[in-house]
């Protein structure tokens, strides 16, 4: 991959660049066309799909997370893509297991709240990936999706501190016509829990028509009561957090105004589903 990558800066195209985990749907797709519209006809379009398990916890589903390879390069080669680079976890963590792998990267302020604080290994298995893909691809631009807005602001900060010589792009959330945002963990939501799942779109519909109807800020642990009772309703759900926060410094917001991100977590069963918005 690497070799390939020099060989395509020295022929003078730029390279953008999608870091997936695989079982990809039309979000991860439409990441590649604006990689696409980003680098112009003449340059390569890079996906990379890897599930990455120093981002899972012992007890998360890692070895459960839907994997289908074959019909993940069909839709990357009709969205577009020139490269898809598909690492295995000898290649990636070299002797993990054994303790031969001990170099990991951690970004220490943003990752503190919201799905740090829930996933508390998680975001360094996250930005030591993406530092190690960047290093192997070597894009041009790399696009993440708002999906993700927590870790596309942690992979923002990791590239300016770490002086990486590319420009990060956050694409806007692709969402069902019932509202839910696309996911591949949406797989799991069987019977009843898919319908139910929509009840993460409701809440932000639900804050932001709170927001837009108050003349002044709204406490932000009053509207999370709201929000919680909301989600409540539903015989399936339980809500991991809601938070309200800076969507640049991720600081949270103890007055909730117009320009204030939301960013929820909610299990419908034992999927775990996370959704943002700027209200």
């Amino acid at each position: 991959m690497q070799r390939w990558a020099v060989h395509a800066r020295r022929a003078g195209g730029r390279i953008g660049f999608v870091p997936t985990m695989g079982y990809l749907h039309d979000g991860h797709l439409s990441l590649v066309r604006r990689a696409r519209q980003l680098v112009g006809p003449r340059g390569r379009v890079v996906v990379s799909i890897y599930v990455n398990p120093a981002q899972f916890a012992p007890h998360e589903d890692l070895s459960r997370y839907p994997r289908d390879l074959a019909r993940d390069l069909r839709l990357c080669r009709a969205a577009g893509a020139d490269v898809v680079f598909t690492p295995d976890d000898a290649g990636m963590y070299p002797d993990r297991d054994t303790g031969g792998y001990s170099t990991y990267v951690v970004e220490e302020r943003l990752t503190q709240g919201m799905e740090g604080a829930a996933r508390p290994t998680h975001f360094r298995g996250v930005t030591t990936i993406v530092a190690k893909l960047f290093n192997l691809v070597q894009p041009d631009v790399a696009v993440f999706g708002a999906k993700d807005w927590q870790q596309a602001a942690v992979i923002r900060r990791m590239v300016r501190d770490l002086n990486y010589p590319l420009r990060v792009v956050v694409a806007p959330t692709v969402r069902e016509p019932d509202g839910l945002a696309m996911s591949s963990r949406n797989k799991y939501l069987t019977g009843p829990l898919r319908s139910q799942a929509v009840v993460l779109w409701r809440a932000i519909q639900l804050a932001r028509a709170t927001v837009r109807a108050r003349q002044r800020p709204i406490a932000a642990g009053a509207l999370r009561q709201k929000l919680a009772r909301l989600i409540a309703a539903q015989p399936d759900a339980r809500l991991d957090y809601v938070e309200f926060f800076d969507p640049e410094t991720l600081e949270p917001r103890r007055q909730v105004t117009r320009g204030t991100q939301l960013a929820l977590a909610v299990f419908l069963g034992k999927t775990r589903l996370i959704d943002n918005a700027r209200l």
